[in-house]
């Protein structure tokens, strides 16, 4: 019987061992993980602030003459996005006749309908 005890012994404190070890284990693998994705961001950072401010530029110009000349509403010209575009976000506003697609935490563009121009973009700021 002694030696059930120990062992019943030996494998709790094993158990509380193991229970307390996988936290740790998570939060260094979590960490390594944003740290990898901090360093891919920033080694392509021109590039994706490229491409993001192309589609968003795209994508706002192609909504302002969806909604502003074809006369749909924004949930209806939102569907006119390109494959890949899934990020970009529209929003309308109508006072001013525009509209601005946003890809997230990267950049905005802003589309202006004018009369015998069609819908402008806004320029870019560097």
């Amino acid at each position: 019987m002694a030696t059930t005890d120990t062992h019943s012994a030996f494998t709790a404190t094993r158990n509380s061992t193991h229970r307390r070890l996988w936290p740790r284990v998570l939060l260094v693998a979590v960490l390594a993980l944003v740290c990898v994705a901090a360093v891919a961001w920033f080694a392509n950072r021109t590039a994706i602030t490229g491409y993001g401010q192309a589609g968003a530029s795209y994508a706002a110009r192609v909504a302002c003459s969806c909604r502003y000349i074809g006369g749909r509403s924004i949930g209806d010209c939102a569907k006119d996005k390109l494959a890949g575009m899934e990020l970009v976000r529209l929003s309308d506003d109508p006072k001013s006749m525009s509209v601005t697609a946003t890809f997230p935490l990267v950049t905005s563009q802003t589309a202006t309908f004018r009369e015998g121009y069609g819908c402008v973009l806004e320029p870019w700021e560097d």
